[in-house]
């Protein structure tokens, strides 16, 4: 999940109280809202080629083809070369759009088109009270909730992996409802809480120059805690269930 390491390194970064970026946020929240967008745009283009041979190979090449473009996207926009991170963020923006489109067909099947609508909605009512409380929050809580914040992605990603690999011998335990349930719910809990460390790390670890990689970062943040508010939908709706 290339959202783990973009944390891990924003929390090692804000090792003081000292901003290095105090325009950061201002300067990067344009960017995250234009993400959003170019995503939803994405996901739209993807349903409405889902029907056709061409989605299967084409999601395939999406999945590989945005898991390079981050890393390079991210490389660039640390360096502040904000002019060539900028078209490349808006590719992986549609990129990871199209990538969605299942689940979001899936989660529409399941629960109705409602739940998508739900979703987003809870995901921007999150990004205004994180904004308005992680600009306030002081060090101690700030430092101790980056700490918590982190160790739980690590602890997702370990039992993402677990239900993979898991999945492949025990279907009906690993991909159960139970199980399921818990990560979703897990996933929903700990990005909330990311949603409020990156407005608190990030004036501390990215350069006012630096506002698209903090973009980045805070893009993912909502992207992720997205997707799991709609796989906890699913799955109180009965989409968890592997009969």
């Amino acid at each position: 999940m290339p959202a783990s390491s973009n944390f891990q390194e924003a929390i090692r970064e804000a090792q003081s109280s000292a901003l290095v970026g105090p325009n950061v946020v201002n300067k990067a929240l344009p960017y995250v809202g234009g993400g959003m967008v170019l995503t939803s745009i994405g996901v739209i283009g993807g349903l409405s080629m889902m029907a056709t041979p061409l989605f299967m190979p084409l999601f395939w090449v999406a999945v590989i083809g945005n898991l390079v473009l981050f890393f390079v996207a991210q490389n660039v926009a640390m360096k502040g070369n904000n002019a060539t991170a900028l078209p490349l963020l808006s590719i992986y923006s549609l990129i990871t759009g199209f990538t969605l489109s299942g689940l979001v067909a899936f989660a529409g099947a399941v629960a109705g088109i409602g739940a998508v609508g739900t979703a987003a909605l809870a995901t921007g009512i999150t990004f205004v009270i994180a904004s308005i409380v992680g600009r306030r929050m002081s060090d101690s809580v700030g430092q101790a909730l980056s700490g918590v914040v982190g160790l739980g992605l690590i602890g997702l990603i370990l039992a993402m992996v677990v239900q993979f690999i898991g999945g492949i011998f025990a279907p009906s335990m690993f991909h159960g409802t139970s199980f399921e349930l818990m990560i979703a719910g897990f996933g929903t809990v700990l990005f909330v809480g990311a949603a409020f460390v990156d407005f608190y790390t990030m004036p501390r670890s990215y350069r006012d120059d630096q506002y698209l990689a903090g973009a980045l970062s805070m893009y993912l943040t909502y992207i992720n805690l997205f997707i799991f508010i709609l796989r906890l939908i699913i799955v109180l709706n009965g989409g968890g269930r592997r009969d």
